[in-house]
């Protein structure tokens, strides 16, 4: 069985709206419905936004009739979706315009049919790695689109799938054969990108036409004309090529930009009339209708954008231009047919050329423009064999100087006296205003806490819990305030922060999002709860409870339904036996153990071993298992049951006391010395059902009786060692070896065909499983609950903005694709897709409150006396070189000390000291706060990866004796020479 994808979560914050629509980072993708007078955009921010244009673009408008009227903005905001959690790099009209088609770097394909009602997109492919382009024939119900994946896919529009796929590489193999453009005709496909060869495909069967070879670096735009014979080519080796499809060869080679040249658009037929845009910003329009040969043309410089243009189009008498800008710019387009006028001498090289004796008697302008000037210095070179525009020797009536020789179109020239190319328009005739996007981010200290630059320059702190803005800086350099607002602190990574798409998502993993906590007293609510001392609340487990409080609800709504209709089978057996009384009670015989019926959901004594003859070890241990039996259950599920075998171990439940956290010798083995029996007793642990003796032995041997227990719960070797000898021995325990794996053989046989979904709905199979079990083993009780979410004191009640948007991802060899995508609102109706795409981690936190377990991250010190001024508590062996958990507090530490150098004392007595207020703990000369955690100390004061080294001391408001008492027989160290000698352990939660 493959290996299942990992999974994450993802939450985006909501960003302020400023406006109604618009992006908030730059446009990559423009389409333009010319029927409809409908403009679409696709951004880097996923975000694909439609406008009316409010334009007539069937027709030409009299420009002299509003030569010197200012134009009013008219483009008004229509209706966007958040269609991708990523870049939107391409778009296209598809279906007669009455489908706009995304490619987005979140590796999908969508489709989004807005005329019809859709609200949201429709995804209809996806690939293995980002999706640079899309395209598509006219009136065609599939299209194309090409990765970096190397592939192109052909999708159905109508969602039946993918009906083609072509591997870019073939047998080249070649690393750079990634698609970053595309065109499609009639039974023709052409793909280029960073290999620099145009390829052509037979769209119907997949299979290789012909590869076209002269570009020198990558191909970042293709146009086709209507016939399929006719390719173009923009690359950014600052060329476009056009090449002849029957004789497989470069036609020309045009050079009138001078950059990196980065889109085509043409809505002409045969190519005749396109447009062109380059990274420096400049847009070109090319004429070449009428002319023998293609450089005859004409080639003009329309407008000049301030960054490069990502992307062009035009429709009527007008061309919009996307840049890396939120906003979208609209030009006037200029009239390039025949009777433009012309500065001389242009005019009259163009009236004897062939472009003029084959369109003057056929041709006429048809929008009255012929009075339109086009500047000389606005007229480019189309290639460097270009006989127009010619090489004047008068400078003055040209910016050409003679003797030079021929340039680029847009080429500076070394003489200062001949200015540079200067376009038509200086600027844009309307301008559709985008929004404030992220576009950096710093996340500080505490790992809760985010600062982030948006595109107007300002800045914002953003809490990660809350999932809101908590503070406003203006227009600042993030660097300058980030000093003001960060804190001493050290927190485990948990999220990673994501701004590329103009939002703050926050991404949760699996194998870390669990491993950041942060005190309770540190927290402010407007609620106050009555939280435990010291009690730490993981974030990973309190964002998640709330990002998913609707679905928590609606799945205890489901539980308690199924329930109902468990529990009506109950109370009719149990009114059949009310009416039926039993006249007389037989007793089994082989019910040994004297289980006493119990409402408690989770008695299921059958999994112990009633059906089997006892050992009299066993007798005697059940004499009470219920309060045992019942933390067992509660913790790690009914024994016995194999579906609960994944969750037993390595998860742990809210009410942990962070035994971990004590400090212990860092010279001791990181396992604690045992006896045999107990040695035994570890794979019994994990492949066998606990009894009750054995789950008695486990209790007790947490509660060791020491000189310290008055104070600190105890976990270490010594207590165990103790107490294993005394309450277990090497009879009972063959015995339940010997019983038990046939039990189990028998319980796992049972449950063998009640296969689980690995997945959230596996959690839930599970539930039901026990409640099934349950019936079995005690068929009069009633079903009570299994889902047990995280309450308040583990996770505060958060009220999360509406608009906090979920998403579940799965990993891919390209990134990550998107399983599921909603709001705080939403999770709770789409809970049927939920529990199929989310995965079962995520639904053991919610459901049981259940988190991964994983060893704690711990840090050593070495604790000294101030200058010799109390005693030392190194072991007799001279050995004072300790560790804990990473987030153990200094006033823990001093706890520790005080009970090693003053064991006598007791905090309980009233007026009494704590250990914090008469002590006091210094690294490199610091005075310590109480509330530093060792993780802290480590990375802002100690500074190093040796061992931390500190040093306690008095400060005067106790008197402490200068020696350490003597240890007694009690001692466990002295009673059991041969012991490891271990420190007792502080526990974090009272």
């Amino acid at each position: 069985m493959a290996k299942k994808a990992r999974q994450r979560i993802s939450y985006v914050l909501e960003l302020d709206h400023s406006s109604s629509g618009g992006h908030r980072l730059g446009v990559n993708g423009l389409a333009v419905d010319r029927d409809n007078a409908i403009l679409y955009s696709g951004g880097r921010d996923g975000v694909i936004c439609a406008w009316d244009l409010n334009l007539d673009l069937k027709n030409h408008s009299d420009r002299e009739s509003t030569r010197d009227v200012k134009p009013q903005p008219n483009t008004k905001f229509r209706a966007s979706t958040q269609a991708h959690t990523h870049w939107v790099n391409d778009i296209v009209l598809a279906a007669n315009n009455t489908a706009l088609v995304s490619a987005s770097s979140d590796l999908t394909v969508k489709v989004w049919r807005s005329e019809h009602g859709d609200t949201e997109p429709h995804t209809i492919g996806q690939h293995a790695d980002y999706v640079k382009c899309v395209a598509t024939p006219a009136s065609a119900d599939w299209v194309a689109s090409g990765g970096l994946d190397r592939k192109i896919y052909l999708w159905d529009l109508n969602g039946k799938g993918k009906s083609l796929e072509i591997d870019v590489r073939g047998d080249d193999v070649s690393e750079k054969a990634s698609v970053y453009a595309m065109s499609v005709g009639r039974s023709i496909l052409a793909s280029g990108g960073p290999e620099s060869i145009v390829r052509l495909w037979d769209p119907k069967s997949g299979k290789r036409i012909t590869k076209l070879v002269g570009h020198t670096d990558n191909i970042r735009a293709i146009l086709m004309n209507e016939a399929g014979d006719t390719v173009m080519t923009a690359s950014s080796d600052q060329t476009v090529k056009v090449w002849s499809v029957t004789a497989g060869r470069c036609m020309y080679t045009l050079t009138m930009h001078n950059d990196s040249v980065w889109s085509l658009f043409s809505e002409d037929p045969e190519l005749d009339v396109f447009y062109s845009s380059d990274r420096s910003g400049l847009i070109v329009k090319t004429d070449t209708r009428g002319t023998i040969e293609m450089d005859e043309g004409l080639s003009v410089a329309v407008a000049q954008e301030h960054d490069g243009v990502s992307k062009v189009v035009a429709c009527g008498d007008y061309i919009w231009t996307a840049t890396s800008s939120s906003s979208i710019n609209r030009w006037r387009n200029v009239e390039t047919g025949p009777d433009v006028q012309l500065p001389e001498p242009f005019g009259r090289l163009r009236l004897g050329s062939s472009f003029s004796r084959s369109r003057k008697s056929s041709t006429t302008s048809a929008d009255g423009l012929g009075k339109s000037e086009i500047p000389a210095k606005s007229i480019l070179r189309m290639s460097n064999t270009a006989a127009f525009p010619p090489e004047l020797t008068d400078s003055s009536e040209s910016n050409l100087t003679l003797g030079m020789p021929p340039r680029k179109g847009s080429e500076l020239l070394v003489d200062p006296t001949v200015p540079i190319i200067e376009p038509i328009h200086h600027l844009p005739e309307e301008t559709i205003e985008g929004q404030n996007g992220l576009v950096k981010h710093k996340l500080l200290n505490d790992r809760r806490r985010v600062l982030t630059l948006d595109t107007a320059g300002d800045v914002l702190l953003w809490d990660l819990i809350r999932c809101e803005v908590i503070r406003r800086f203006g227009k600042k350099h993030l660097e300058d305030v980030e000093p003001e607002i960060n804190t001493l602190e050290a927190v485990a990574p948990w999220c990673s922060i994501d701004t590329s798409s103009g939002n703050l998502t926050v991404v949760l993993e699996p194998f870390n999002c669990f491993d950041a906590e942060m005190y309770a007293d540190e927290l402010t609510l407007a609620e106050p709860v009555d939280f435990r001392e010291d009690q730490r609340i993981n974030l990973g487990r309190w964002i998640l409870r709330y990002l998913f409080a609707k679905l928590i609800d609606e799945e205890i709504k489901r539980d308690e339904a199924h329930r109902q209709k468990l529990n009506e089978g109950v109370e009719k057996r149990r009114a059949v036996r009310r009416l039926n009384p039993p006249t007389s009670i037989a007793i089994p015989a082989s019910n040994v153990q004297g289980w006493q019926a119990s409402d408690s959901p989770v008695t299921t004594p059958r999994a112990n071993g009633a059906n089997y003859p006892m050992t009299p070890g066993l007798a005697i241990g059940v004499a009470t298992p219920a309060p045992n039996l019942l933390t067992v259950s509660e913790n790690t599920g009914t024994p016995g049951s194999p579906l609960d075998k994944p969750s037993a171990q390595p998860l742990r439940s809210s009410g942990e006391d962070y035994f971990s956290s004590g400090i212990s010798s860092a010279d001791a083995p990181t396992k604690p010395a045992t006896t045999p029996a107990a040695v035994d007793q570890t794979p019994a642990k994990e492949e066998i059902p606990k009894s009750p003796v054995e789950t008695k032995d486990k209790d007790a041997a947490k509660s060791p009786s020491t000189p310290f227990g008055k104070k600190f719960r105890m976990g270490m070797s010594f207590g165990t060692k103790k107490l294993g000898r005394s309450a277990s021995t090497s009879i009972e325990k063959p015995t339940v070896t010997e019983e038990k794996p046939e039990e189990n053989k028998s319980e796992s046989s049972s449950n063998h065909e009640k296969e689980i979904d690995d997945n959230f709905r596996g959690v839930i199979q599970k539930i039901h499983n026990e409640y099934e079990k349950q019936l079995l083993d005690t068929p009069d009780n009633l079903i009570e609950t299994r889902i047990a979410p995280a309450l308040p004191i583990d996770a505060p009640v958060l009220k999360l903005p509406s608009g906090t948007k979920v998403i579940i991802q799965e990993e891919t060899s390209g990134g990550s694709a998107n399983l599921y995508r909603g709001t705080v609102m939403t999770v709770g109706v789409d809970a049927d897709i939920i529990e199929e795409k989310a995965p079962m981690w995520l639904g053991e936190v919610l459901l049981t409150n259940m988190i991964p377990q994983k060893e704690p991250v711990k840090v050593s010190f070495v604790l000294h006396p101030w200058k010799d001024s109390l005693p030392s508590i190194a072991t007799t062996d001279g050995n004072n070189r300790l560790n804990a958990n990473r987030m153990l507090r200094v006033k823990k530490i001093l706890a520790y000390v005080a009970e090693r150098i003053d064991p006598q004392a007791d905090e309980t007595e009233p007026g009494a000291l704590k250990p914090e207020e008469y002590l006091e703990l210094y690294c490199n000369d610091q005075l310590l706060p109480n509330t530093m955690s060792l993780a802290t100390l480590r990375a802002h004061i100690w500074k190093g990866s040796s061992d931390v080294v500190l040093y306690y001391k008095a400060n005067g408001r106790k008197e402490i004796p200068k020696e350490l008492p003597q240890p007694t027989l009690d001692d466990p160290v002295v009673s059991d020479p041969g012991g490891q000698p271990a420190l007792p352990p502080i526990a974090t939660v009272g």
